[in-house]
């Protein structure tokens, strides 16, 4: 049986579960995302990962800046069987909740209730989790609290990023929404209250890629895979901003943000806890690069700080 549904998502996540929709033969009457943002170097307005998609299946995309009573009213007139939102973006009020039929069914990028809000990828890495998965559940008025309907557990390997370990997620999420929306139709899930101790995943500002030296390095390394792509994980050497890549924690000790080796193929800086060798990292107008390959133009000694 096919379905009404509007498709509310923006970012490259949520892709795949829009297309997993279309392909299960879903009826998409409209795809919401957020308006087209400046990128690149010339700063040209581009649609969105979603728009885009929207737009090759020739299906209405609408980008409001807000949900104004004009668009609520727009939105009810769809007369929507469910809608579906994947990091859509905006807070949806409770007339578009209440609109569709079914009600609005979300994928989250966690298992609920750990790590609410904007950012779950990056925090459950940094957060040193050894697993995390996909939730999908109804909607409430609340920050990521409705009633779970299906969830599905990945394991965390131990050189994901947030970029890799989001694209395994995109993909498991989509699987999961087309068995979830089955499963609503046949009335054969019933929906149960969220149980365990909430976390919460804040969005992440460039500022909170800085490093703090203080932490262990097993810590740092968490904290620099969950900060890939973005915002980057970086410090400080002299007037330079480092952007740090890719790194391993080594046994030993050192003094935090201290350098503590630099003998033309490894760099090893001190922590609150063990060493941590710096493997790839990327300065101000360069490509990533090796940590071999940096030194080979710069005399770093032992003793330099990074901040």
């Amino acid at each position: 049986m096919t379905l009404r549904l509007a498709f509310m998502g923006t970012p490259d996540f949520a892709v795949p579960s829009l297309d997993a929709l279309i392909a299960a033969g879903h009826d998409i009457a409209a795809v919401y995302a957020q308006p087209a943002r400046p990128k690149g170097r010339g700063h040209k307005a581009q649609d969105s990962p979603v728009a885009a998609a929207a737009t090759r299946h020739g299906i209405p995309v609408r980008t409001p800046e807000r949900l104004d009573p004009e668009e609520i009213a727009a939105f009810a007139a769809l007369k929507l069987d469910a809608a579906i939102v994947v990091a859509y973006g905006l807070i949806l009020p409770k007339p578009i909740l209440d609109a569709p039929r079914l009600g609005c069914v979300n994928v989250h990028a966690s298992l609920l209730p750990k790590y609410r809000g904007a950012a779950p990828i990056s925090w459950a890495i940094i957060g040193g989790e050894e697993k995390t998965g996909v939730t999908t559940m109804l909607m409430d008025e609340g920050l990521d609290t409705g009633p779970v309907l299906l969830t599905r557990e990945i394991a965390i390997g131990g050189e994901d990023t947030a970029g890799s370990l989001g694209m395994a997620l995109s993909e498991l999420g989509a699987s999961l929404l087309v068995e979830t929306i089955r499963a609503v139709r046949a009335g054969s899930v019933a929906p149960a209250s969220q149980s365990g101790e909430a976390t919460f995943a804040p969005p992440l500002k460039k500022e909170d890629g800085l490093i703090d030296w203080k932490r262990s390095a097993d810590e740092i390394f968490n904290f620099v895979r969950g900060m890939d792509p973005w915002p980057v994980a970086h410090c400080r050497l002299g007037n330079e901003t480092l952007r740090i890549l890719r790194t391993g924690p080594l046994a030993g000790e050192g003094r935090p943000g201290i350098i503590e080796k630099a003998d033309g193929r490894q760099l090893v800086v001190g922590t609150g806890g063990g060493l941590l060798s710096i493997i790839e990292l990327q300065p101000p107008g360069k490509r990533p690069m090796s940590a071999a390959s940096f030194l080979q133009g710069r005399r770093l000694m032992r003793g330099q700080a990074l901040q």
